[in-house]
């Protein structure tokens, strides 16, 4: 672990950095109360939660993760939500603690799988999840999105 690193719950007073590191995945944010309000929900879910890596108060990674029950079968899966470290410090383990921490809180709410999705272009996002331990779906399932208009934004 970095030294003075600490995992701990994203706070609202968080956001302006988180921001910062959704723009970097490639989610630009212009809207620091509408991620403080986000953040604040996920906080508010017992099924969920939002983590960051935290060095001497310097924000350096964030993850979110969601239990869901599976419908099919007893049972509960997790999902990655979001990942990102900043590009000034990765490859330096701190992926692989924010993801320990997403895959504990995922089994302390009963899940049996976590999957996580990833862009066709980020190779070396999923070379980091292949050393986890995680398997590749790639022609095994495809995804299909829809918007609903008129949702909650």
């Amino acid at each position: 672990m970095r030294e003075g690193m600490r995992i701990r719950p994203a706070h609202p007073t968080d956001a302006a950095v988180v921001n910062e590191l959704l723009h970097q995945l490639g989610y630009p944010q212009d809207d620091t109360t509408a991620t403080a309000n986000r953040i604040r929900n996920w906080g508010d879910n017992p099924d969920g939660a939002a983590y960051v890596a935290d060095v001497d108060g310097e924000l350096l990674g964030l993850i979110a993760v969601l239990a869901c029950p599976f419908f099919e079968r007893a049972g509960y899966w997790g999902r990655i939500v979001a990942l990102v470290v900043s590009d000034r410090v990765r490859g330096q383990g701190i992926g692989g603690q924010l993801v320990a921490v997403a895959e504990s809180f995922a089994a302390s709410r009963g899940c049996v799988r976590i999957e996580v999705t990833s862009a066709d272009r980020r190779e070396d996002a999923h070379e980091f999840y292949r050393r986890r331990g995680y398997l590749s779906q790639t022609g095994n399932s495809s995804r299909f999105l829809r918007d609903l208009r008129g949702g909650a934004a």
